[in-house]
């Protein structure tokens, strides 16, 4: 499902350099500060969050105002454009289901790139990692893509221009081949323009998981965490997500 031989998404490797201009920082304000809230539900201070999945940093570029962020993707090439963006977070190398660092945070953080779960196995081994890492009193906070149940096939586009001539543009086309399994396609095809004005053409196919409520909130408890389901607040013209926030008992 990848373009590449070792089954790392293109994506995320060799274009991770592009991400500020297919994914723009300031795109992620509203939804970080509904976030940061989320966090702070804990009952415990939060002041230390470990996100798992953290990308190219840009959901940290607005968190690290109000916590002491420590960011971990399984992307180095990813974690290279976040020490950019936050020179002051710590970073790892890491893959969600796997990670272990040893230590423990007031909340742990997983967006979007926890849709790349595509089995409840996979889901399963990175809620353990969110709980190994929770202090107890603290939450984890989950913001998948889509449930079962939020989900819709569609297709969406985006880009913008940089200050030094480059520039994307892309779309965006998701569909689930098999209701039946827990996982969905999402085709993406870019066009890429150097600052020397050539531009060339990239696709690549991901699969995403898709699981319902109900899975979430049984692997959250089975986990050791007591879970709640809440509804992103958000102004964008698209449908709310499923947010899950799960607290450690003290």
């Amino acid at each position: 499902m990848t373009d590449t031989a070792d089954g790392r998404y293109r994506f995320y490797g060799e274009l991770a350099r592009w991400w500020p201009l297919i994914s723009p920082v300031d795109e992620y304000a509203e939804e970080m500060a509904f976030t940061a809230r989320l966090l702070r539900s804990a009952s415990i201070p939060v002041r230390e969050v470990l996100e798992l999945g953290s990308g190219g940093g840009h959901n940290a570029a607005h968190l690290r105002e109000q916590f002491t962020m420590t960011l971990s993707d399984l992307s180095a090439e990813m974690v290279a454009m976040s020490r950019r963006l936050n020179p002051g977070c710590e970073h790892h190398v890491g893959d969600m289901r796997t990670l272990r660092l040893g230590r423990t945070f007031d909340a742990v953080f997983l967006h979007d790139a926890v849709s790349y779960m595509t089995t409840e196995d996979d889901l399963r081994q990175a809620i353990a990692t969110a709980y190994a890492h929770c202090r107890p009193g603290g939450a984890a906070v989950l913001l998948p893509d889509e449930t079962t149940q939020t989900y819709e096939p569609g297709a969406d586009h985006g880009g913008v221009d940089g200050p030094d001539g480059r520039g994307v543009r892309f779309l965006e086309w998701s569909w689930d081949p098999d209701p039946a399994d827990t996982w969905t396609v999402t085709e993406y095809a870019f066009l890429l323009r150097e600052a020397d004005g050539s531009v060339r053409t990239v696709h690549e196919t991901h699969r995403t998981g898709v699981f319902a409520r109900e899975v979430w909130l049984k692997l959250l408890t089975e986990a050791g965490f007591i879970p709640e389901l809440v509804i992103e607040q958000t102004t964008e013209d698209r449908t709310p997500r499923d947010c899950f926030i799960a607290h450690r008992p003290a």
